[in-house]
């Protein structure tokens, strides 16, 4: 399922795994975070992961830096850069957000990134979903 937003598109492409594109030369504003979070509420239960297919150069506002990834059923985000320009603002968002410890990988679009990024989130909803396997006992 692919949904356009007023910034770009989500795709839901495994049953807990979500694409994010924006679109080039977009500053993403607190409110298309909560627009996003909106969709993602409505099309998704439980725990889940993001792809930042970052294809497109785009920034994020200083509010939405400070609530980005913020979603309280988000396991992972994995971003997938394509030129220097969206790799710094990959690592500046990271660095903005140490303190909150979010599970965030970096992968380079040029070397296969995408798949390897997907591996990554499968590999880290598999073992969130272990973690409250266990609980459950």
């Amino acid at each position: 399922m692919k949904q356009r937003l007023s910034f770009g598109y989500i795709s839901i492409i495994a049953d807990n795994i979500v694409e994010i594109t924006v679109d080039e030369g977009v500053e993403i504003s607190l409110e298309m975070i909560e627009e996003s979070q909106c969709f993602l509420d409505s099309q998704l239960s439980n725990s889940f992961s993001m792809l930042i297919n970052q294809v497109n150069d785009y920034t994020y506002s200083y509010e939405a830096q400070l609530s980005v990834a913020s979603h309280e059923n988000l396991v992972a985000v994995a971003f997938v850069y394509f030129s220097d320009f969206s790799k710094r603002v990959s690592e500046t968002l990271n660095a903005r957000r140490v303190h909150d410890n979010l599970n965030t990988k970096i992968f380079s679009g040029l070397e296969l990134g995408w798949q390897e990024a997907m591996t990554w989130l499968t590999d880290e909803m598999n073992i969130a979903a272990k973690s409250v396997c266990s609980y459950d006992l």
